[in-house]
């Protein structure tokens, strides 16, 4: 399954999110929550959660950015089962890395969700759509 689209459900009072409907049955045995790059989180369903930590793993320990890739993968993971009614808790570390609050912006990336605020989204997408909009195959970067 493909994870597509942007939801913009509400954290509840205990810091619960209610995954998008469309996307319940496929973590229903559960997820992992990490720290994500620019502040998002992500939500990984384990086979894919499992691979990037393989990924990350092939990377020699002696090299500075693999340790400090591996401590900050790791260390604000949290695996999550969702409950009955598609909600996951999403830790208070976690939830203040992304400075989440009670509104966020869910969007899918392919494999994977991400877990915005919602001004932070809002910003890197209007700093990001001119990027897009000038993507050019031919350019060398």
């Amino acid at each position: 399954m493909r994870f597509m689209g942007t939801f913009t459900p509400k954290l509840d009072e205990k810091g619960r999110l209610f995954l998008p409907a469309k996307f319940r049955d496929r973590l229903a045995e559960g997820v992992v929550v990490t720290q994500g790059q620019e502040n998002c989180l992500v939500v990984w369903p384990p086979e894919v959660f499992d691979r990037e930590a393989d990924r990350a793993a092939e990377r020699p320990m002696t090299s500075k950015a693999a340790r400090g890739y591996n401590r900050m993968f790791f260390s604000g993971g949290d695996e999550v089962t969702p409950d009955k009614q598609g909600r996951i808790g999403i830790p208070a570390p976690l939830r203040e890395y992304a400075a989440l609050e009670r509104d966020v912006v869910v969007i899918g990336v392919r494999d994977r969700l991400e877990i915005w605020n919602p001004t932070k989204w809002r910003e890197y997408q209007e700093a990001e759509v001119v990027k897009f909009a000038d993507l050019d195959e031919s350019d060398d970067e």
